[in-house]
């Protein structure tokens, strides 16, 4: 019977646009599984399960503490934090930024999509999205009246862009271009040369460069910024997070840079929508970003570098190719041409080996035949994913 309390009543136009994310209703299914007794070890989300340093965690409760440290915080973030995330970049990749105008906190680099396209992008403008690449840039683009325009990255070029394609194109109407690299969801390495070309693309095409930057020191000896480009901040932006790089996914501590007029405007978004996370939390990232190189040596590139071994295992016994080479916190493989594309073979590995894989055409349909592999997962859940799977492989009839 249906119910009148709705009645009449509609969602916004722009929810048409888009679906519940796939991770959300997937994650709902697996929930049921579990209940069901099903024991479904999750190899899909890039949450990394390690803690944040010890001192990090500290600082964090020595704020907490303090009876003055629970009030309102500045949009732009505590001073502390800004000077921090400006000597992370001068640390690590050489690039000097100005904590005063050219840094900007961020609640996670997804908040940072949003503000972003709002400061730059009006609706009908057009927006360069890779394909395959992080959902978000499509979704919240959509959201926003944006015109999604995909260029394509494939395995043959290291899933870099193919600027002489992007060069084709019309590129009057479009404002933003987003890139990421190290790239998710492919593992394709940051280069310097892409960084040169997109800078110069940047400014030729007065097109603003956004590269979303997360995984550089993931499985990573050399991590790079495009920033480290001669030139890029007047042109483009950059975020960076601790989720990935210092565990932290929880905290929901971003970072976007640039040149001191970008940021301006992306605050002017920033200051009418939220305020500055808990002080707590500010005086404890900063604190994390004085992690030592043993520290990020150990969590970033010790740990995965051992539990890929596991996810390469994985991708062999499901008959999966892959680059060797990739790096961050996920190993991205190519499936066997007996499948219909990559969700007949993650459903399958769901229901029968009760391991749960990402399909990769939810990046875009350049992902449809490449799964998807997690190292967020302690090393014996690897080692039982693993031997579910080969299990469930032995069992089929060949």
């Amino acid at each position: 019977m249906e119910s009148n309390q709705h009645k009449g009543i509609q969602p916004a136009e722009r929810l048409g646009h888009v679906s519940e994310y796939y991770f959300s209703r997937k994650l709902k299914e697996v929930a049921r599984l579990n209940a069901e007794g099903k024991d479904v070890i999750s190899l899909a989300i890039g949450s990394p399960d390690m803690p944040p340093s010890e001192q990090t965690v500290a600082k964090l409760c020595e704020v907490a503490r303090q009876p003055g440290a629970h009030g309102y915080q500045p949009t732009m973030g505590t001073p502390e934090l800004r000077r921090a995330m400006a000597g992370f970049y001068r640390r690590w990749y050489g690039v000097e930024l100005d904590p005063e105008t050219e840094i900007l906190p961020l609640i996670g680099s997804k908040e940072g999509i949003l503000h972003v396209t709002l400061a730059f992008v009006n609706p009908g403008d057009e927006v360069l999205v890779p394909n395959p690449g992080y959902p978000t840039y499509t979704s919240l683009s959509k959201i926003l009246g944006a015109k999604v325009v995909n260029y394509d990255l494939n395995e043959a070029d290291g899933w870099q862009p193919d600027f002489d394609s992007l060069e084709r194109m019309d590129l009057s109407r479009v404002r933003l271009m987003w890139t990421n690299y190290p790239n998710m969801p492919t593992g394709g390495n940051a280069r310097m040369q892409t960084y040169e070309r997109l800078v110069r693309f940047a400014r030729e095409h007065s097109i603003v460069v956004v590269n979303d930057n997360p995984y550089s020191f993931i499985l990573n000896d050399h991590p790079m910024s495009l920033l480290q480009v001669p030139g890029a901040k007047e042109c483009c932006i950059e975020f960076n997070s601790m989720s990935k790089s210092h565990n932290m996914p929880g905290w929901r501590v971003g970072q976007c840079s640039s040149n001191a007029t970008f940021i301006s405007w992306i605050l002017k978004v920033k200051s009418n929508i939220d305020s500055g996370t808990f002080r707590g939390i500010q005086l404890a990232a900063a604190e994390a970003y004085a992690n030592d190189a043993e520290w990020h040596r150990q969590a970033n590139v010790e740990t995965y570098r051992r539990r890929r071994v596991y996810a390469e295992k994985i991708m062999a016994a499901l008959g999966c190719t892959f680059d060797s080479s990739q790096v961050g916190m996920f190993l991205w493989g190519r499936i066997p041409d007996v499948y219909q594309d990559a969700e007949e073979l993650t459903e399958m590995v769901l229901h029968e080996a009760r391991v749960f894989i990402t399909p990769g055409f939810i990046f875009g349909s350049n992902g449809r035949r490449y799964i998807r592999i997690s190292l967020c997962a302690k090393d014996e859940k690897l080692q039982e994913a693993l031997c579910r799977i080969e299990q469930m492989v032995a069992g089929r009839p060949r």
